[in-house]
């Protein structure tokens, strides 16, 4: 009797996701036996226990909201300006076989410049608040987002190019009827990159100028010694990029199945 495909690919995914969580246990063990036995010196490393414990005491005294919302927050308004703007210059490029050409230079020298290092300067042109933040997260991302978007909507088939033309389709019909459409899974690829380079913007500039935050926390643990507050900031910024990258992941498998239903 043979097997369902479907059944046999849900327990390969159940045995992924078991082993995943199995591996995250034996690190989590391993440091904290680490600690405990000396192998790991507990004031450069922390450990899990003192890291839940510090995370209880802020939950308790309810700090740990504050600084998980600025940094959300800020994350968020980088990832959505950054992506949309990327999106409508990569589709303006697109548009335009001279203005991509004339631009493309310097669409490579700004994705070579380190915009971590130029982090402060964004910084007091955009402001020193959240706006100066989600600047340094759009800076980080905005250029992959149209290099890469570029790329997907120039890769498209000549062929169904012609046969939109042929059926004189303008470049606003062809780009809303086949370039758009066909590349709307890539461009949610796209997005889960942009996630972490956004995460980067924003502790980068928590770093430099925010009073709260995830990016704050870790700034703060550093400055004062305090490894457990650093570690405890790391495991919440790991956990929300997690979260956040699942949810995009999320409508990429609801939109690849209604491409499979042909919707």
């Amino acid at each position: 009797m043979k097997s369902c495909p479907s059944r046999d690919y849900k327990l390969s995914k159940l045995k992924l996701i078991f082993s995943q969580i199995g591996l995250l246990l034996f690190f989590i063990a391993s440091w904290e036996i680490g600690t405990r036995i000396g192998l790991l010196d507990e004031f450069f490393f922390s450990k899990p226990t003192s890291i839940a414990k510090l995370f209880i005491q802020y939950l308790k005294a309810n700090q740990i909201f504050k600084h998980v919302f600025i940094s959300l927050y800020e994350t968020a308004l980088g990832i959505i300006i950054g992506s949309a703007a990327g999106i409508f210059i990569a589709t303006i490029l697109w548009s335009s076989e001279k203005l991509s050409k004339l631009l493309e230079p310097f669409m490579v020298i700004l994705n070579a410049l380190p915009k971590t290092a130029l982090a402060p300067i964004m910084i007091i042109w955009a402001g020193t608040g959240v706006s100066g933040i989600v600047v340094v997260a759009i800076s980080i991302l905005i250029i992959v987002t149209i290099i890469s978007t570029y790329n997907y909507f120039s890769n498209i088939d000549s062929e169904k190019i012609k046969m939109m033309q042929s059926f004189r389709a303008n470049k606003l019909q062809t780009f809303t009827k086949l370039i758009f459409p066909s590349n709307l899974v890539n461009i949610i690829s796209i997005i889960k990159v942009n996630i972490g380079l956004a995460w980067v913007g924003v502790i980068v500039g928590e770093f430099l100028v925010s009073r709260a935050g995830i990016g704050y926390l870790i700034m703060y643990g550093g400055q004062v010694f305090r490894l457990d507050l650093v570690m405890m900031g790391v495991v919440i910024l790991s956990i929300l990029a997690y979260i956040m990258y699942e949810i995009v992941n999320m409508i990429e498998k609801i939109l690849l199945k209604k491409r499979g239903k042909g919707i």
